[in-house]
């Protein structure tokens, strides 16, 4: 059982950061807070057609990665190396890097094996921001709850992570082109690649505890603490010698019960707060730009997030256990993209497709898009008239109700 979040006050909160400053591990954020450059609107309109946002999250598609991962996939089981086994080939097949993490750990019910995969785009890169969700579903010992789907937990997270791979992977391949041939703007950003992280056993076998639970994040957390980076084996690392696989993660970005609709997703940790802000406007201005469903669009339009400030920031700051908590004990920024309160159907035979809502999904995979592309500095191609996305931008924003601002300080 994921621990529920408890408020913080401010003291506590900025004794909490102080306490994880000092730890060992280097801080991987070098970059720290910075100014995105923010898509245009042609842009973004550009990443809602670059890929079909719905097509690789629909449950009635049976080639949909969301229907490949849909099924019961408890620690140890055929079904769960099933899946491991299409999410690895998926991402090879973009050209990305794969590693497979195997490693044994004591359980409840004896030794277990676990795998964790950790797919990295351009390796040789210096920096890293982690996209993360775990893949495993809940292990339940009898029939029918052996029968567990876990749709929002998180087997729709992981879809979303192969549609942002799929989405991306071109315009990585050009900034890495451009990096290559001197022509971009900022090589400090374009230097930092994107690893997507699926870990292995987050799921409790019998009750959440520190030593049943997060199986793969703290057996990565661990060995990624103890690895050092081999000589030359990174661009621009010269001198660097005593710097660790851990070191070099900027941000892990983690994503948890997510695909219901309505989700409300809050500000966990302040030295990533501005990451939150970044990641609400991305959702903002992909409505104002026309970007989302029509039924999205009405009056009734809410957005997934918790403004930091302003009514129920006061629930902002908070903690649930989860496979980031390991990273955060060593030092490593978090974004925990959590919705709290749980789905209603958290870990019942009822979190299967009926659980998850086709728009939420399509917006989770378009504020993904926009975030990444603004993180990463990529540069989505524009195919649409320019007067064609102004017209669309104009109509947007005179149907937006005036109550419906969002206060972003």
């Amino acid at each position: 059982m994921k621990l529920r979040p408890h408020r913080q006050s401010t003291i506590l909160c900025l004794l909490l950061s102080l306490l994880l400053w000092c730890t060992p591990a280097i801080q991987g954020s070098t970059l720290g807070q910075r100014d995105f450059t923010q898509l245009t609107p042609e842009q973004i309109l550009a990443l809602t057609a670059t890929t079909d946002p719905v097509a690789n999250v629909d449950t009635n598609n049976p080639t949909s990665h969301l229907s490949k991962i849909l099924i019961p996939r408890a620690v140890g089981s055929e079904n769960i190396t099933i899946v491991r086994e299409y999410i690895v080939s998926t991402l090879r097949a973009l050209d990305w890097h794969v590693e497979e993490d195997a490693f044994t750990d004591n359980t409840p019910y004896g030794p277990r094996s676990f795998t964790n995969i950790i797919a990295t785009k351009d390796p040789a890169a210096p920096r890293r921001v982690i996209l993360s969700a775990h893949y495993d579903s809940k292990y339940f010992p009898n029939y029918p709850n052996n029968q567990f789907l876990g749709a929002t937990d998180s087997a729709a997270p992981c879809a979303m992570m192969l549609d942002l791979a799929e989405a991306l992977n071109p315009l990585l391949d050009q900034r890495s082109q451009r990096l290559e041939d001197g022509d971009e703007d900022d090589e400090d950003v374009a230097d930092t690649t994107l690893q997507l992280v699926f870990f292995d056993g987050e799921e409790a076998f019998r009750d959440w505890t520190d030593t049943d639970s997060v199986y793969g994040a703290r057996h990565l957390a661990n060995k990624w603490s103890t690895t050092y980076i081999a000589p030359n084996s990174k661009r621009r690392l010269l001198g660097h010698a005593s710097m660790t696989e851990l070191s070099t993660i900027e941000h892990i970005i983690l994503l948890d019960l997510l695909g219901a609709p309505n989700p409300t997703i809050r500000s966990y940790f302040i030295d990533t707060a501005w990451l939150f802000d970044a990641m609400l406007s991305a959702e903002t201005r992909i409505k104002d730009v026309g970007g989302l469903d029509a039924a999205e669009t009405s009056t009734n339009f809410r957005s997934f997030f918790l403004p930091r400030t302003g009514s129920g920031n006061q629930y902002n700051y908070g903690y649930i256990g989860d496979d980031h908590v390991p990273f955060l004990q060593k030092g490593v920024n978090i974004l925990h993209i959590i919705a709290y309160p749980f789905p209603s159907v958290w870990h019942t035979l009822r979190d299967d497709a009926s659980a998850l809502d086709l728009l939420t999904m399509r917006r989770w995979n378009l504020i993904l898009r926009v975030f990444m592309s603004e993180y990463l500095n990529l540069r989505p191609e524009v195919s649409q008239p320019s007067s064609r996305v102004h017209d669309r931008v104009q109509r947007s924003a005179s149907e937006l109700p005036s109550d419906l601002a969002i206060d972003r300080s």
